[in-house]
């Protein structure tokens, strides 16, 4: 099916967003970092849906007045979703969409009709979390700004390209396009959120997973060595009612771009029940 465009004016700044017809409730894809909603192209085709921008990523605004930590984020999805008129949705979140999705399933589990959770941030104590080199330096006060400034093209696609078993899955055009918007805005954005989300914060954020009662799916890239597969075990087992860990193989931490086919037909059939 076809994928639209849309962008709106949000609270004074810019919102983009992408939709395909689909059945209601509406499936709302949130990206990770330091991506868009062009990771969620093929799964929407395929469900239907909307995937937006989320602020200082991709066409969104990325103003320096902005809140990017993750209540922040999660105010953003509030404010497009009321401005759309969408009440309940079906949940997909993968990366650093997990704590910004699961944080607006904690706030609204009334709205949140089914969850797919998709190789994401944890959200509970933890050890052994690899994060790539440029994720381990973002949150260093100092260094991460250094660090966002010497960060070039060829370092960006070797990192992202570094998380996956399959490099090519990342063409030289996607890259182009990441690259195209790891601008100033979004580097501001990384830097904040990752500052404002210390591992204890996101556990404590994640106290609480145990609560959220929709059908939910967890599924992990089988070779993710940024977020190993024992932390969706975790996830498995924290969030009721979502059974057993579902692995993708030959899959690392990139599973909707690296093995998008797979996966959406994992997400569309589950989606569908």
């Amino acid at each position: 099916m076809s994928v639209d465009e849309h962008t709106i004016e949000l609270a004074g700044s810019p919102a983009f967003y992408r939709t395909a017809p689909g059945p209601d409730p509406p499936t709302l894809y949130v990206h990770g970092v330091p991506t868009s909603s062009d990771d969620w192209i093929p799964f929407l085709q395929r469900t239907g849906g909307i995937a937006p921008d989320l602020i200082g990523f991709g066409r969104s605004g990325k103003g320096g007045n902005l809140d990017f930590s993750t209540t922040g984020l999660v105010d953003f999805l509030e404010r497009l979703l009321a401005e759309l008129g969408i009440d309940r949705v079906k949940l997909v979140v993968h990366d650093w969409g997990g704590p910004v999705g699961l944080a607006f399933a904690h706030r609204h589990p009334d709205r949140v009709e089914r969850l797919v959770v998709c190789n994401a941030v944890p959200m509970f104590e933890v050890e052994g979390v690899r994060w790539h080199l440029l994720g381990r330096l973002w949150p260093r006060p100092g260094i991460g700004e250094l660090a966002m400034g010497a960060t070039t093209r060829g370092i960006l696609a070797r990192t992202l390209r570094g998380g996956i078993v399959h490099p090519d899955a990342l063409t030289d055009a996607r890259i182009a396009t990441i690259w195209e918007q790891f601008d100033q805005g979004t580097q501001r954005a990384i830097l904040r959120l990752t500052r404002a989300s210390d591992p204890a914060t996101l556990a404590a954020m994640g106290a609480d997973l145990y609560k959220l009662d929709a059908p939910a799916l967890v599924i992990w890239g089988e070779k993710d060595n940024f977020v190993p597969r024992s932390h969706g075990e975790t996830y498995a087992k924290l969030i009721p009612n979502s059974g057993e860990l579902k692995i993708i193989p030959g899959s690392g931490h990139s599973v909707p771009v690296e093995k998008s086919e797979e996966t959406a037909k994992l997400v569309m059939n589950f989606l569908a029940n």
